[in-house]
């Protein structure tokens, strides 16, 4: 299944098995994600409460295209990838625009870790430990706000 997600990318989104059809034509890409429900997130630092209202990505097909191709992102805004069960996770920035903070936040609902992500980077950013979400920001909003791992984060609740 990984393999396969990462050929998806490597064509720009396009199903593999369309890709090398000779005369298929490629459908056009699902991304941006689009009416996606919003739900607050809150996290609450040594510096404050900090709310955010973020999209939340939580079908497969939601999650693999994420942020890609968008140009811009005000700055309480994000998206939220539930994982359900929790898991270790690992994401990259293939066809991502945005430089990005990436909150994984563990099943406690504090911040595990935090990693910056450069737009169109095939770096894997790993969660470090077993994530129950990731909440992508803009990049330098973790550090603007005072975000360290073990701050609490709270999803769907009001600031």
């Amino acid at each position: 299944m990984k393999l396969l997600i990462v050929v998806a990318f490597a064509v720009g989104s396009v199903p593999a098995a369309a890709a090398f059809l000779p005369g298929s034509v490629p459908a056009a890409p699902v991304c941006p994600n689009t009416g996606l429900a919003n739900v607050p997130v809150t996290f609450v630092t040594a510096k404050g409460r900090k709310a955010y209202t973020v999209e939340r990505a939580a079908s497969p097909t939601e999650q693999e295209c994420g942020l890609m191709y968008r140009k811009k992102m005000p700055r309480h805004v994000g998206m939220i990838f539930p994982f359900d069960p929790p898991r270790p996770a690992t994401f990259w920035m293939e066809n991502t625009v945005l430089a990005l903070d990436l909150v994984f936040v563990d099943p406690d609902n504090r911040v595990l870790s935090i990693a910056q992500g450069k737009p169109f980077s095939r770096d894997i950013l790993d969660s470090r430990g077993v994530a129950a979400a990731v909440v992508e920001l803009n990049l330098g909003e973790a550090k603007r706000i005072g975000l360290k791992p073990g701050d609490k984060v709270e999803v769907g609740t009001q600031p």
